[in-house]
């Protein structure tokens, strides 16, 4: 794993159109791309495809959630598209379903989504889940792996938990991930690339200090520099 495929950007852009400037403004500074809820419905397949072509590695940020049957099937179509990294959520059955949709595919690593990184202890709370919500990504990580799963999405701040628990065995990407003095937005558990790194992630989802850089190339590097420094 190079140091730039340890940065997933996220095109969390209005178009496809915009994406796709986007990334001619990254070039070569971007290797790993997520493409998410706002893109799939308009285009956001054909750009996944144009990036595989173009050799970059894309994350499906797709957080599959249904009956088990259903998820497998999802899952069987999605790995048409040469992904690398597809999210679903943590729950035995929509793990079970995404692990055998997946089947033998080598390369469609499949996530699974712990605790979204905008929610607290208190959000959950509000949601009538009373578990401290580290021991949570750890029940869920436990779900993941029992599953057959590849990995987990989780905030760095449960990342030390995880690796010590699962060591190897689960891939940890991070989002939430923010540089020193950078706004934490809508995110809650935020972590600098280099804490990220530190306490055990694999791969930092980034979207926000690239995408609206005024020089996109240069932000990602920077982050890359960061998370080489701490590897």
């Amino acid at each position: 794993m190079t140091t730039r495929e340890k940065l997933i950007i996220a095109l969390d852009v209005p178009t496809t159109d915009d994406a796709r400037r986007l990334i001619a403004k990254i070039g070569d500074a971007g290797a790993f791309y997520k493409i998410g809820y706002q893109l799939m419905p308009i285009g956001g397949i054909e750009l996944a495809r144009e990036l595989g072509e173009a050799g970059k590695k894309i994350f499906l940020d797709f957080k599959f959630h249904d009956i088990g049957a259903t998820v497998e099937r999802g899952v069987r179509s999605v790995a048409r598209l040469g992904g690398d990294y597809l999210t679903v959520h943590a729950e035995p059955d929509v793990l079970k379903g995404a692990v055998a949709g997946r089947g033998d595919d080598a390369r469609l690593k499949i996530l699974a989504v712990t605790v979204l990184t905008s929610l607290s202890q208190a959000s959950l709370a509000r949601c009538g889940i009373d578990m401290k919500l580290e021991d949570l990504v750890l029940k869920r990580a436990e779900f993941a792996a029992e599953a057959g799963a590849d990995g987990v999405i989780a905030s760095a701040r449960e990342a030390r938990a995880i690796r010590a628990r699962f060591g190897a065995a689960l891939s940890i990407v991070t989002p939430g991930v923010r540089p020193a003095g950078a706004a934490h937005d809508d995110q809650k558990r935020v972590v600098t690339p280099a804490d990220a790194i530190r306490a055990g992630a694999d791969r930092l989802v980034v979207g926000r200090p690239v995408i609206a850089a005024a020089d996109p190339a240069q932000a990602a590097r920077a982050i890359q520099t960061e998370i080489a420094a701490a590897s």
